[in-house]
């Protein structure tokens, strides 16, 4: 079991001048004091135009910030959005190298395809598209990041011509590489393509568990043919997080940022209409909250989308992340039982105080963290030891003919 940090760097309305400097610092100050005290990753979010829901628009550059701070932790891209009209391939392979070098090799490459409409459209990305866009640049890029010299590319969306890509980065053939996943389709398609599945929705332990025990069916299966150079077998989850000795307390603190998380995704994905520059999403939270059963007892059946049963199900997984020591434990230990790789903990959400995700990261540090890590070794040996064959098999079904670019030269241009 690792524990993970997610970022998606929220700021509710009201702004002030300094407010998204002091939401970066803040942020580098949580991931710094998340590195001494021993957590595994920290990933960063990339989403456009989604505001007070994610001003986390450039975490290439907000991971590097976090890489001159921090000597162990693992600097993870949670997703980078792959379609090429809103990133290019080669400057994908060419930051991630650079990452992956001043960080010593702790970058982790997750991978996705964008899906709010306010960002598509706002890069001219065709919804029917995307998916194919992301398949064909995750390609691309992963032969940029191992191939030298690059030998070149021409497809329905990317056409590039031979060129070495540089620089290239320190963990070969690149570093770890993920997918976004908010469903049992996706989930599957990962381990079809043997990337870490990301599960940035919010699932309770039960459901985790047939989605874990799904994911490492396929990628022992013949259907994994790896989309990368290595296959990466892990599965992570995501949810909100604060932690006090006192339940009631630690709801008091984290149980309105978790709710926010959720009312952001209804209105961005469902239900919102947005005026840029002119909504106020937290006032709109706080005058809807309660038709979405977004209030301390959600007991009331909310509306659409989803039956009511799901919705309440979210609801209630909102909370699960939230509690004393204990109550962390064992929701981990659970997890753990569910074959669960990875906890991904969201605390910088809707308005949460800096302090209480501060003094929540120290305690469970302490209370919770050191004994899972005390298993770690000995559940790492043996998922090594299960899947070094069914990887192996895997590598073997990757198909990629070199490609023979002979004596391909570029020259000066004449009346240069």
């Amino acid at each position: 079991m690792r524990f993970g940090l997610l970022y998606q760097l929220q700021l509710p309305r009201p702004w002030e001048r300094d407010s998204e400097e002091r939401l970066l610092r803040e942020a580098l100050e949580q991931i710094e004091l998340a590195d001494r005290l021993g957590y595994d990753h920290v990933w960063a979010t990339e989403h456009h135009f989604l505001e007070e829901y994610s001003h986390s628009s450039a975490p290439e550059v907000f991971l590097a910030a976090a890489a001159a701070r921090t000597k162990r932790i693992r600097l993870s891209h949670g997703i980078v959005t792959l379609s090429p009209s809103v990133n290019h391939p080669a400057r994908v392979a060419e930051r991630i190298a650079t990452l992956d070098l001043i960080s010593g090799g702790r970058v982790d490459f997750g991978t996705g395809q964008g899906s709010s409409q306010m960002e598509l459209d706002g890069f001219g990305v065709d919804r029917a598209a995307k998916r194919d866009q992301w398949r064909e640049a995750l390609g691309v890029v992963t032969r940029m990041l191992a191939e030298e010299p690059f030998t070149g590319h021409k497809g329905r969306w990317i056409d590039v011509p031979p060129r070495n890509v540089v620089p290239k980065p320190r963990q070969r053939p690149h570093p770890p590489l993920w997918v976004g996943c908010t469903a049992r389709p996706t989930i599957e398609a990962a381990a079809r393509a043997g990337l870490g599945a990301l599960a940035l929705s919010f699932a309770a332990p039960e459901e985790a568990k047939e989605w874990a025990d799904l994911y490492y069916e396929v990628i022992a299966s013949d259907a994994c043919v790896p989309a990368g150079l290595a296959v990466n077998p892990n599965f992570a989850v995501a949810l909100p997080f604060m932690c006090h000795r006192d339940e009631e307390t630690a709801l008091d603190r984290g149980l309105d940022g978790a709710q926010f998380w959720s009312y952001a995704l209804m209105y961005y994905y469902f239900l919102g209409r947005h005026r840029p520059g002119g909504s106020d999403m937290w006032r709109s939270f706080q005058e809807a909250r309660a038709r979405h059963g977004l209030t301390r007892d959600p007991s009331g059946a909310p509306p659409a989308p989803g039956s009511p049963e799901a919705r309440l199900a979210e609801m209630a997984s909102l909370r699960q992340g939230i509690g004393t020591p204990e109550q962390l434990a064992d929701l981990v230990r659970r997890y753990e039982a569910a074959g669960v790789d990875q906890v991904i903990f969201a605390a910088q959400l809707g308005r949460n105080r800096h302090e209480h995700i501060c003094a929540s990261l120290r305690l469970f540090a302490q209370e919770v963290m050191p004994e899972f890590a005390a298993r770690r070794p000995a559940r790492d040996a043996a998922k090594r030891h299960r899947l070094a064959a069914p990887v192996r098999r895997a590598l073997a079904r990757r198909e990629h003919a070199p490609t023979d670019i002979g004596d391909y030269a570029v020259g000066p241009e004449l009346g240069a």
